[in-house]
């Protein structure tokens, strides 16, 4: 059946300053553009511009710029925190690497946070999209624990909505400073 994700697609204000922040910021290779005057899947007339940035391990991130619909916005109802892209890192100093190179290009980061399982630093692309950079630190045991726990936390979140404290461990840390 699902062999992972082909890619995902964001929108985007403008479609060369949004491949020059990934190229520069994330090292992210600009793979391909597609530009038409119709909407393949629905024929409607709607002039695009269609990029794809190789996010690594054969991810793919897309953007449309679509220049005649109403001005990019972000939903007013739901917390800016909320809608994120997560990249992978491979470790601590790859973190604290891309940190201080976001900083170096006037970039604000926020972070590094811990999540219990894994630390991460957040920012913003030039088209207000949240990202995340984060690297591993659980074990297989936590992985286990977390996995095995799923079902039970959400079957008790569907039937009042209130917090679940299975695993209020991931970030007793971070929340006691």
């Amino acid at each position: 059946m699902l062999q992972g994700i082909h890619h995902v697609a964001y929108r985007c204000n403008d479609a060369k300053q949004t491949v020059e922040f990934y190229q520069k910021n994330l090292n992210m290779d600009f793979q391909l553009a597609i530009s038409e005057d119709k909407v393949p899947s629905t024929g409607e007339p709607d002039p695009y511009m269609h990029l794809f940035l190789d996010a690594g391990n054969g991810n793919v991130l897309a953007f449309f710029e679509i220049p005649n619909s109403p001005p990019m916005g972000c939903d007013p109802n739901t917390p800016s925190w909320v809608q994120h892209i997560a990249f992978k890192v491979k470790d601590k100093e790859a973190l604290m690497a891309a940190k201080e190179n976001l900083k170096k290009n006037g970039i604000s980061v926020i972070g590094p946070t811990n999540h219990g399982i894994f630390k991460s630093i957040y920012f913003n692309d030039p088209n207000g999209h949240r990202l995340e950079l984060a690297y591993n630190t659980h074990t297989p045991q936590q992985m286990k624990e977390l996995h095995d726990i799923a079902p039970t936390m959400l079957e008790e979140w569907s039937k009042d909505k209130t917090v679940q404290t299975h695993v209020s461990w991931l970030h007793e840390e971070e929340f006691s400073k």
